[in-house]
């Protein structure tokens, strides 16, 4: 009789427990810069900290990956709700939290229905140009912060224009918090990964600030309540967020799932992408209810969890628990400069600016840099309605895909009363009209062939569409008494040529050809009247 398998629960370790409670310390100061760019109140970043992270922990493939407010997220989610709600108010939170619904059930439903290979159909020209343009935007929307200014004008690019152009009106103090933050955090990371550059800055401009009497734009307040749950959302008014939303859960997922992959393939792990998935679909649920606004997993504190030693999942549930038993004590943040905040925004996103990466593309391939670059200027150009400029890319992607699929290009050589042809690309039926005019202006253009052989060694693929104008072409050219061979058939399209190329026309179907010939074709396919 067969033994049950019994699973068991890991332990927390001590390392769990460090590296849990160092990425809290992290993530408290960015969940309330994150919710600034989302456009809520700062202490709804800290909601959407406090539950999701603990509550999707049992479910996450490796230990190491860390959910909550994500930079990339936030601003898609300020772009998704712009225009519906004024931003701060009651009705906008509300939207916000319908929002992180509507991304938790796609993400769960992918990832439950095993369609986690959905999450890499946003090519990468179309994922480096959206994310370059939207680090300038997030780095954009905080210069008036961390200048402190307050910009006469609407739009994330036009208030920081106004922003470096007005010197006059910029803040010595808010410079000068903004400079020294954005220092102590760089330097940190020089000095080691698990060095509380953000913390100590936070902190410390808090306590200066409050002891100071700082005049200038702080945080404000903080009401240090706990977590309450509620599905009180305005459904009615779901149509609204379908589209933002599934766009979030698909370009949302592809840093956790670039993190998940990097780290495993270096620790030699495995990673189910349908998973996390359904990790960050209960994550984003949770942040629903919670009252806050779609998170995701993040690349600097993931890196910091596995660096802090994290062995199992219970590092993310702990940072959750030191999240709640923190949320008492925001209210002492209060004094917080916004100068700070938007540094530590600034130090963070810094990192997704990569010129050089967008210009590797146009070295590979100018169409794929033309839809980097096309991505890139559309998501600055609809902003704060950034989620237009993923569309534009995907577009143009598809666009560029077809055109490639649909054109079958091809050469051909002349030996004598021998013709041959050398189709290449993917034959299907949208391409089969281009191969069929290609064949016969290659005849048109030598009558005096009688041997026609078309080598199909550099075609990708060959479906039922392009296998049947095959077989009309042949028809005609050997009721014109024409002999004609084909070869180097790939072993995919033998079994469809077979079927109008075999028996009733003289040549043998596939299933009587000899083992050898089956498999490496190596008999040609010949037909002649």
């Amino acid at each position: 009789m067969p033994r049950a398998r019994v699973t068991t629960i890991p332990r927390p370790t001590p390392g769990d427990l460090i590296a849990g409670l160092s990425v809290a310390l992290v993530l408290i100061p960015q969940s309330l810069a994150y919710a600034e760019i989302a456009g809520v109140p700062p202490h709804v970043g800290l909601f959407a900290a406090a539950l999701p992270p603990l509550i999707a922990a049992p479910f996450m493939s490796l230990p190491y990956l860390q959910t909550g407010p994500v930079a990339l997220t936030s601003l898609l989610t300020f772009g998704a709700l712009a225009g519906l709600e004024s931003t701060g108010t009651a009705e906008y939170v509300k939207l916000a939290a319908l929002l992180a619904l509507v991304v938790g059930v796609t993400r769960l439903v992918l990832g439950l229905f095993k369609m986690g290979t959905l999450a890499y159909l946003m090519s990468q020209p179309v994922l480096q140009g959206f994310t370059n343009a939207a680090a300038v935007l997030i780095i954009s929307s905080q210069l008036p912060s961390m200048f402190g200014t307050a910009p006469d004008t609407d739009g994330i690019l036009e208030r920081a224009w106004w922003t470096v152009t007005n010197p006059g009106d910029w803040s010595g103090g808010a410079l000068v918090l903004a400079i020294a933050t954005t220092v102590l955090v760089l330097g940190s990371r020089r000095i080691h990964i698990l060095f509380p550059g953000v913390l100590l800055a936070v902190i410390g401009t808090t306590i200066w600030s409050d002891l100071s009497g700082y005049d200038g734009a702080t945080i404000g307040e903080l009401p240090g309540d706990f977590v309450s749950l509620s599905i009180d959302l305005p459904f009615g008014r779901w149509t609204n967020l379908v589209v933002p939303g599934i766009i979030i859960a698909l370009v949302g997922f592809a840093e956790p799932a670039s993190i998940s992959r990097t780290f495993a393939t270096a620790d030699r792990l495995r990673w189910s992408a349908n998973r996390e998935l359904v990790s960050s679909g209960i994550a984003n649920l949770t942040s629903a209810v919670s009252g806050a606004f779609p998170v995701g997993g993040s690349f600097s504190r993931s890196s910091l969890n596995r660096f802090a030693g994290a062995t199992s999942n219970w590092s993310g549930a702990t940072t959750g628990l030191v999240v709640i038993a923190i949320l008492p004590l925001v209210s002492y943040l209060e004094p917080l400069p916004r100068a700070v905040l938007g540094a530590v925004i600034f130090t963070a996103v810094l990192r997704l600016v990569q010129p050089a990466a967008l210009v590797a593309i146009w070295g590979q391939s100018a169409p794929q840099g033309t839809i980097a670059t096309g991505t890139f200027v559309a998501t600055l150009l609809f902003s704060p309605n950034v989620e237009r400029g993923v569309l534009v890319g995907i577009v143009g992607a598809i666009a560029f895909h077809l055109y490639r699929e649909v054109r079958v290009d091809h050469d051909y050589r002349i030996e004598g009363d021998t013709i041959t042809i050398h189709p290449t690309g993917v034959v299907w039926f949208a391409s089969t009209p281009a191969l069929e005019d290609a064949f016969r202006s290659a005849v048109a253009e030598h009558p005096e062939a009688t041997h026609v052989v078309i080598d199909f060694g550099a075609c990708g693929r060959l479906d039922y569409s392009g296998a049947a104008t095959l077989s009309g072409v042949i028809d005609d050219l050997t009721a014109d008494d024409r002999e004609v061979d084909i070869v180097n058939v790939p072993r995919h399209a033998q079994r469809v040529l077979s079927v109008f190329l075999g028996g009733s026309h003289g040549v043998p179907e596939l299933a009587d050809l000899p083992a050898d010939a089956r498999s490496q074709w190596a008999t040609p396919w010949s037909r002649s009247e």
